[in-house]
């Protein structure tokens, strides 16, 4: 198979042929009918993620096709369109028998922890476990925006930020993961302000229906959300992952707000000093949150189903598997345009 590789850490991936993968006894080899580009890929190209092992292929949000399956899988079948969470549980451990697959003691991550989704076949582990069978109407590129981004921040703002109709949402980061905040919180009832140097990706947030928008290039950001919510936001959300968007977040909250972060944070952000002394008097919640369980999708997929959320309106554009690597290495600078970027391996 043709497939996107690197073999070193911030050298330019290459476009190579592969052996096909073969399944797992318990797993299932997908064949690859969409995948996003996440600015998570982009991490693990830079050598931020421990995880990986060169040589690499990247790519972790995936929609396709099932072309074989091992053999002590039996919920899935050869034929099923599916989609899988970026972190695929084991099924067995305390954390899976307590229902949190997003956190599994062992789990396996396609992009991450194992070869991943920038080719045209990919192996994920546990099929039984971690497929998501897609509603016959939900095309392959939308279904593909939802397996990282989109679960994240559903599950980010439903679950963890517990949102209230009526409540304030700032989100800080309108890439694709905050644009799918925006979405969600105001699908679900919610009042957003959008935060963003990029005037595409704010242009965007407001075309979504958030209610107001701070560029904090020009803006002090803290003064401005808590204005505009009269107060602070009720919930907040980190949609980027920086040591300035998580300490404006936390201070951007009324009392007894919510700050939720989804954005990835490494080096030294990831040590970002928080206002504890804020927390405390406040007694504001400061809490992660990583994917979504597999077993938790039917919710969110019938809110697609039903037209009250729309993530193919999230899709900016698509790609073929030959763009990858520019694209891959430009993750980090200023984006143009707004929205997900979804590779279409076929090319069609």
């Amino acid at each position: 198979m043709r497939a996107v590789m690197y073999e070193e850490f911030g050298r330019r991936p290459e476009i190579v042929e592969v052996d096909d993968p073969v399944p797992t006894p318990t797993g299932a080899v997908i064949r690859v009918d969409a995948t996003g580009l996440c600015r998570s890929d982009w991490h693990g190209w830079m050598g931020h993620d421990p995880d990986i092992t060169l040589p690499h292929v990247p790519g972790h949000e995936l929609a396709g096709t099932i072309v074989a399956v091992g053999a002590e899988v039996t919920r899935c079948h050869v034929g099923d369109r599916v989609t899988v969470p970026f972190v695929c549980a084991c099924g067995v451990c305390d954390q899976c028998r307590a229902g949190d697959h997003q956190v599994c003691d062992a789990q396996y991550q396609p992009g991450f922890t194992h070869w991943g989704s920038f080719a045209e076949l990919v192996a994920i582990a546990h099929a039984d476990v971690n497929a998501v069978t897609l509603p016959p109407d939900l095309d392959a590129v939308t279904a593909a925006s939802l397996g990282c981004r989109f679960a994240t921040s559903y599950r980010a703002l439903v679950v963890q930020g517990r949102v209230q109709p009526g409540e304030w949402v700032a989100v800080h980061g309108c890439g694709g993961v905050g644009l799918a905040a925006v979405m969600i919180a105001i699908a679900a009832g919610a009042r957003v302000v959008a935060v963003d140097i990029s005037r595409s990706a704010i242009s965007a947030a407001v075309a979504l229906g958030a209610e107001a928008a701070v560029n904090p290039l020009t803006t002090d950001v803290v003064v401005a959300v808590r204005e505009l919510t009269g107060g602070g936001a009720h919930v907040s959300i980190d949609a980027l992952g920086s040591r300035a968007t998580c300490v404006a977040s936390v201070f951007g909250l009324r009392k007894r707000g919510r700050h939720v972060q989804i954005g990835l944070m490494v080096a030294d952000d990831a040590r970002a000093a928080l206002p504890m002394d804020l927390v405390i008097a406040r007694e504001l919640e400061i809490v992660g949150s990583h994917g979504m369980a597999a077993h938790a999708y039917g919710e969110m997929l019938d809110r697609v189903a039903s037209g009250e959320l729309r993530p193919q309106q999230l899709v900016g554009r698509t790609i073929g598997l030959d763009d990858v690597p520019a694209e891959l290495m430009s993750m980090d600078l200023p984006r143009i345009g707004a929205g997900i970027t979804v590779v279409v391996p076929s090319g069609a």
